[in-house]
């Protein structure tokens, strides 16, 4: 009976076993680094591997895991100690540093001065392990999506296994972060080798390698005369790409491969000079197709015959003409047939769907209020519509509008973050990626920002339920605008 009743109070031990781990087996942080996130941070109740449920989902308990994040996105991104949240909640100082509440180690004193500090130059030395790796390298291959931050000249590097921020890239030539370039517009080759940005107030594009996110060429646009910059496409030779100012209707064509860029324009109808936006490549990426916000109509440029451009209403013969749809994205089908261009006038709110061999208006699909961009999924069929200042759901503004593109109807709404702009769709993942600009009303972010604004952050859709992920919703930085993924 005795040994029966010891092992009843060693099992009833064994199950009442607190959460406090032994020792700081295999964390892979440089020592002096484990020292302070696995014994202040990663303690019992909190951000370890059994707490972390309860504390916003961190676990700090080893380097690598720590690198997951937390349901507000990523807390530790190499390099960027200017981005990583574990720094603004340990800092108490806002002399050195952004400072969030609550303060961690919560309930407990605060990191010291030096702790903080050994810290904050750990992570700008990226955050290295004890061996000296560095999180998210040597893979050149892998799978990424990109977003721009309009707000702070930056560019959010998602890794699309882990779904964090990988990397925070700053873009642009001016350093002056009071007058920001506002990287408007993100484009990935085809080849998956480089991405181009385009900003609204910088009269250059930069390209950036993607194997490692470095810059490789700044190249000036506009032939020396400002523009407003809004979009660009890439062709599907990866050798050159084509940029829409709407301030004067003009398009600069770069060659990506010696880096010089003539421009031409403005393009007109009658003697009026055109708000030019959206742009799209034909099949055979020989002509360039252009919203013109003014007129409601598509621009039609052959690439190697200027001159001869055409435009197209966007509407049927005989109909009453429109002078404000003010169409603004512009996308083809996967079979080339149909383009889709959104009308974002309030007035109308639609979709308008043009025959590609006729340039007709074929359809016209409702959405939801002021679409913007819009992006196909070949896999499913499918198009997506951002319809920024949307009212369907209750206590958000904005919403993605779902049409089958085979019967150029709506399927469905689906409730996404606030004020829903950039989107892009990863036919590996599955997934629809949607950046909320949350600049006018909207939540309140998770932390503070680097650059004056208010933060927004990243929705995503299930591209096979299209359910909105609603457990998974990291912040950005101040206004993102545009998503691209790399195939």
């Amino acid at each position: 009976m005795k040994i029966k009743q010891l092992l009843v109070v060693l099992l009833f031990i064994s199950a009442c076993k607190t959460d406090i781990p032994d020792v700081a087996v295999g964390t892979n942080y440089p020592p002096a680094i484990e020292k302070i996130i696995v014994g202040k941070c990663a303690t019992a109740g909190c951000h370890n591997s059994i707490s972390n449920g309860a504390a916003g989902g961190l676990d700090l308990s080893s380097w690598d895991v720590m690198f997951n994040g937390t349901r507000n996105g990523a807390v530790t991104i190499p390099y960027r100690g200017d981005y990583s949240t574990l720094l603004y909640f340990t800092c108490t100082d806002t002399l050195l540093g952004l400072v969030s509440q609550p303060t961690m180690p919560i309930n407990l004193p605060a990191l010291s001065t030096a702790d903080y500090l050994s810290l904050r130059t750990w992570i700008n030395a990226g955050a290295p392990n004890n061996k000296g790796d560095i999180a998210f390298s040597g893979n050149p291959l892998r799978h990424k999506f990109y977003v721009t931050n309009q707000g702070c000249d930056v560019v959010s590097v998602f890794d699309t296994d882990r779904k964090v921020i990988m990397r925070m890239v700053d873009v642009g030539i001016n350093p002056d972060p009071t007058h920001p370039e506002a990287p408007h517009n993100i484009r990935v080759s085809a080849d998956g080798k480089f991405w181009m940005v385009v900003f609204l107030n910088s009269d250059v594009i930069q390209i950036f390698d993607a194997a490692t996110d470095q810059l490789t060429k700044t190249i000036p646009i506009g032939n020396g005369i400002p523009g407003q910059w809004n979009t660009g496409i890439i062709s599907s030779d990866s050798k050159s790409a084509y940029i829409v100012d709407y301030s004067v209707g003009r398009i600069s064509f770069v060659d990506l491969v010696t880096g010089t860029c003539h421009t031409e324009g403005p393009f007109l109808i009658g003697s009026t000079g055109q708000q030019l936006h959206g742009i799209a490549l034909n099949q055979s990426s020989d002509t360039i197709y252009v919203t013109c916000q003014n007129e409601s109509s598509i621009f039609k440029i052959p690439i190697n015959d200027i001159s001869n451009y055409q435009y197209k209403k966007l509407w049927k013969f005989g109909q009453a003409p429109f002078t404000s749809l003010k169409p603004h994205d512009i996308v083809f089908t996967p079979d080339f047939a149909h383009y889709l261009v959104t009308c974002q006038d309030t007035n109308y709110n639609e979709v308008r769907v043009m025959d590609t061999v006729m340039d007709t208006l074929f359809a016209v699909i409702p959405v939801g209020k002021y679409p913007q961009e819009i992006v196909v999924s070949p896999s499913h069929n499918l198009a997506f519509v951002t319809n920024m200042e949307d009212n369907a759901f209750p206590n958000v503004k904005g919403s993605v509008s779902v049409i089958d593109l085979n019967s150029f109807t709506e399927l469905k709404k689906v409730q996404v973050g606030w004020q829903p702009h950039g989107i892009a769709v990863d036919e590996k993942k599955q997934l629809v990626y949607v950046a909320n600009r949350n600049v006018s009303g909207g939540i309140a972010p998770h932390h503070p920002t680097a650059c004056a604004g208010k933060n927004g952050y990243l929705s995503v859709i299930d591209l096979n339920t299209l359910d909105y992920i609603r457990s998974y919703k990291p912040e950005l930085s101040v206004d993102p605008y545009s998503v691209s993924v790399r195939p």
